[in-house]
């Protein structure tokens, strides 16, 4: 176990939603023809996209959740309530590699990553796909609030404060208008919530994008959790958003029943349902600049 994560801290160490224009997202070499903006940006809702920015871009990135919907009307349907908030910087040394880092209030995680462009769909015959693979590892700030009582510090080592992802994401633009994604996920905790809980989660994400105008898209995501790694009760996450292009930037919002914003929190720990209206608005926004 100590070599397996060490393997991962070595090839993913520590190290997020609109792109500044189409520029940025990606650069075709002179000698191939590749498919552009599978997707608008980054991210789809909560799930990583297949897009990496352009070489040497910048992407400073705000991804925003309010409370539930469900409070009513005395919380205004969860806009009082404590917002979850990521800010994230993402540079990209080349148009396929990109190194991130991020800082979320949701559980105090600094989460860092590496996201590679392994291959690029092509226009006509050739590559059917574009994907990208992605390590991300994540560090918790915060206290155990029950040590006093407990008598221990269930962060003692600060191993115990790490957890790491793996995904590979795989894309496919059929038309100008409908682009869809597949992302297995890959989820280590070195520290789990309960003695009988498994430390290895999988997941499975489905997205899509379909634009309804020339500056306006329809998005979706839903993340499928494979294993049964904890006896809590989680849900599924899933989101549906709305893409506005203004003036070479995109604003993306959207409804999602997930309050965590990073991998391990959202795919893993989604804690209420839309089915008990357990909803919040959000939004991603980014700002990109290219050096």
């Amino acid at each position: 176990m100590k070599i397996r994560i060490w393997m991962v801290v070595q090839l993913f160490p520590l190290l997020a939603w609109a792109q500044d224009d189409m520029a940025l997202l990606e650069n075709a070499d002179s000698t191939q023809e590749y498919v552009s903006a599978t997707f608008k940006g980054t991210r789809i809702i909560n799930f990583q996209s297949v897009e990496i920015p352009g070489k040497h871009v910048l992407e400073f990135m705000i991804q925003h959740r309010f409370g539930d919907i469900n409070g009513g009307a005395n919380s205004f349907f969860g806009l009082d309530n404590g917002a979850t908030i990521r800010f994230g910087l993402g540079y990209s040394l080349t148009d396929r590699l990109e190194v991130g880092i991020g800082r979320t209030s949701y559980e105090k995680l600094v989460d860092g990553y590496l996201k590679y462009k392994l291959l690029r769909q092509t226009v006509g015959a050739g590559m059917p796909v574009s994907v990208t693979i992605m390590g991300a590892g994540y560090c918790t700030a915060m206290q155990d609030p029950d040590a006093a009582i407990n008598g221990y510090n269930k962060y003692h080592y600060f191993s115990d404060r790490l957890t790491y992802s793996f995904q590979a994401i795989v894309a496919r633009k059929f038309t100008e208008k409908l682009s869809l994604q597949i992302t297995p996920v890959y989820i280590h905790y070195n520290l789990v919530e309960n003695i009988t809980d498994k430390n290895n989660a999988l997941a499975v994400g489905f997205s899509g994008r379909y634009k309804i105008t020339r500056r306006m898209a329809v998005t979706m995501e839903y993340g499928l959790k494979y294993n049964s790694y904890t006896a809590q009760t989680y849900y599924n996450s899933m989101g549906v958003g709305l893409d506005i292009e203004t003036g070479g930037h995109v604003f993306q919002m959207f409804l999602t029943n997930s309050t965590g914003i990073v991998e391990p929190q959202y795919m893993m720990h989604t804690a209420t349902s839309w089915k008990d209206g357990g909803i919040r608005l959000g939004f991603n926004i980014s700002r990109a600049f290219n050096f």
